[in-house]
């Protein structure tokens, strides 16, 4: 009777067991995993073999199968079964805010990690039903996929706006944990590996992602330097237009200055009947235009003793404008008017009439071009290069001598111009010979004929680059005047574009022109081309020297290769006998070329006579072509060059 009463209670038991559930429902395997609803996510990292079903998408399928229902029955049938329950009660609570508990090797950390080192893993099942146990195996998976120990892999926070898991990777070096970026960490990150050892997670996405925080803090950052750099660029732009009209208005007031200035002292002018005195004075003839003396004395003229006597011409200073202010003087005039004389208006007696179209600004430059000498010896010579500042004083001295386009009667000449500015002389421009009489601009092109040592006439051509519309003139100009060789001082761009490639790889038909290339040379500082010229049955070979290492806006550092270069230019002219000038071109046709031509002639010079002109030989440049040599440092370096050239001469002398 007692064995059947104890066998009874064993059976009571096992039905309270299985009433209960069969377990304690404590073990962390039967926590349920809700997914969400279903939505198609942005999968960045696919699975390769599909997401397998697992029993914990079986278990989703159980709803509703809790501990605490397991609990609520037992206590309804037999309370106390609760107090005497064996099973061990778990420690951790099935909500989500237990995770923030940790055990010996596992923590949600949420440190303040940077930004750039969070890894975002996205995953279809609902993450407030994670435990700690199916973190550990999370983390275990994602050490794996990265070959690495689960304790480099930290769990830092659980999002649950974008269901994800929020996680950075530290390196061990040197003892030490270092984040590792998120983008190494994706790139070492093997997919198959992650898919397989987290199936049951349903990883949808993993990409960098910003701590939600920590990316808003860093948002109102980036966003308060942004709009500090913008009101800093608009205030810089502000205050640069307001100083460019402010100078643009300050330079309007002088140049209408002057101009209102003579207009308003032109009207004071009253003319009066100048008497005559037929024995007591006459004017002076000089060719200079003012009269030093302070006051006019009578003289006779000699050379013509049947002339009238000239009145005397006593002008009212006070009331008569300068002579050097008889028209408004615009940038490039005051350029070519660098001639510094010091001249007292008040001691001015007599002047002049004008006889000539020439402004006396116009003949005081003349003059000065046609008289500027000072002739160094090869001591003067090495002393002067070594003193800077006088050679930069002497060239400003010298009048630019620029063309007025005003002078240049030719109809739209300014489209065969590189530069507005930069015009050919009218006296000594080339003139291409053309069948159409009326039609001057056939016969127009930026050239100018130069004057070599001693003056022989047309020695040289200076020129400008060569445009895409003025090719044909370049080659009809080489063509016409039988040079022999040319000489390209300029790259075809440098920042702009300086000229055009005017030259064929083989052959080319430029107008009437017929160009071939016979041959290339590469040197150290320039490429040499034997080209042959044929027109009309007739033909004639040419040089072309294209000089590259003139570095842009400054002058080399070596005079060598523009001395070298200078050498087999002038053999070949003088191998070529008594055919046509050397063209010489750079971009504008005045600062490298009149740096090759002065250094050319003053070589010459050096050689024939021992001394050397410098300025003589830039002014006579000048007269021909304005605005020849451009710079100071320009013209220091043609001294330079021809320092170096009269050393060698005194070395070979010495030999």
């Amino acid at each position: 009777m007692q064995g059947r009463s104890e066998f009874q209670i064993v059976v009571y038991a096992l039905f309270l067991l299985k009433t209960v559930g069969g377990f304690s429902g404590d073990h962390d395997h039967f926590l349920t995993i809700h997914q969400h609803k279903p939505v198609r996510p942005v999968i960045v990292y696919q699975h390769a073999e599909g997401t397998k079903k697992t029993d914990l998408e079986d278990v989703n399928r159980q709803t509703n199968i809790f501990h605490s229902p397991s609990y609520a029955r037992i206590s309804k049938v037999h309370p106390s079964m609760i107090v005497k329950c064996r099973f061990p009660e778990d420690t951790h609570d099935q909500s989500i805010n237990l995770l923030a508990q940790t055990d010996h090797d596992l923590q949600v950390e949420n440190s303040p990690v940077s930004a750039r080192d969070l890894v975002s893993v996205t995953l279809q099942v609902d993450i407030r039903r994670l435990n700690v146990t199916l973190l550990r195996a999370f983390r275990d998976g994602v050490a794996a996929a990265l070959d690495i120990s689960p304790q480099q892999v930290h769990i830092n926070r659980l999002n649950e706006k974008k269901n994800c898991i929020e996680l950075y990777v530290s390196s061990e070096k040197l003892g030490e944990a270092e984040p590792v970026p998120s983008e190494e960490v994706i790139r070492s990150l093997n997919v198959n590996i992650l898919h397989k050892s987290l199936s049951q997670f349903g990883i949808t996405e993993v990409t960098p992602e910003k701590n939600v925080l920590q990316g808003q803090h860093e948002r109102d950052n980036v966003w308060t330097n942004e709009g500090f750099y913008a009101v800093v660029i608009f205030l810089t732009i502000f205050v640069i237009i307001i100083t460019c009209l402010m100078v643009l208005y300050r330079l309007k007031e002088k140049i209408e200055f002057p101009d209102r200035q003579y207009k308003e002292q032109s009207r004071e002018i009253h003319l009066t009947p100048i008497p005559v005195h037929t024995k007591e004075s006459q004017l002076k003839t000089a060719n200079s235009m003012v009269q030093p003396e302070l006051a006019p004395k009578p003289a006779s003229i000699g050379a013509d003793p049947q002339s009238q006597s000239t009145p005397e011409i006593k002008p009212c200073l006070s009331a008569s404008p300068s002579p050097f202010r008889m028209k408004p003087v615009g940038l490039q005039e005051r350029r070519g008017s660098n001639v510094s004389l010091t001249l007292d208006m008040s001691s001015l007696g007599n002047v002049e009439p004008l006889s000539s179209g020439q402004t006396p600004r116009e003949r005081v430059a003349m003059e000065y071009l046609q008289t500027a000498s000072r002739t160094l010896t090869r001591k003067q010579l090495r002393e002067v290069v070594a003193n800077t500042q006088i050679l930069h004083a002497e060239f400003v001295e010298i009048p630019m001598n620029f063309v007025d386009p005003k002078d240049l009667d030719i109809p739209s000449h300014g489209t065969k111009n590189r530069y507005k500015t930069i015009l050919p002389n009218p006296h000594s421009r080339v003139c291409l010979k053309t069948k159409n009489i009326y039609d001057p601009l056939s016969s127009y092109i930026n050239a100018n004929y130069i004057r070599g040592y001693l003056g022989d006439e047309k020695m040289y051509i200076a020129t400008q680059g060569p445009m895409i519309n003025t090719v044909n003139d370049f080659w009809q100009m080489a063509w016409q005047e039988e040079s022999p060789v040319i000489v390209m001082i300029t790259k075809l761009k440098e920042k702009n574009e300086k000229c055009v490639l005017y030259w064929p790889e083989k052959r080319g038909i430029y107008g009437k022109v017929e160009v071939l290339v016979n041959g290339v040379k590469d040197c150290d500082h320039y490429t040499i081309r034997s080209l042959t010229l044929k027109q009309g049955g007739q033909s004639h070979n040419v040089k072309h020297y294209w000089y590259t290492s003139w570095p842009d806006h400054k002058t080399p550092d070596s005079t060598q290769p523009l001395l070298q270069l200078m050498t087999e230019v002038e053999e070949d002219r003088r191998v070529s006998g008594s055919r046509g000038p050397v063209i010489v071109h750079c971009s504008a046709g005045i600062g490298r070329t009149g740096c090759f031509i002065a250094t050319t002639i003053g070589c010459r010079q050096l050689q024939e006579e021992g001394v050397v002109d410098v300025l003589g030989i830039v002014c006579q440049l000048r007269a021909d072509r304005g605005g020849m040599i451009q710079t100071g440092e320009q013209y220091e370096f043609v001294h330079h060059a021809l320092s170096l050239y009269e050393s060698r001469l005194s070395t070979d002398a010495g030999q």
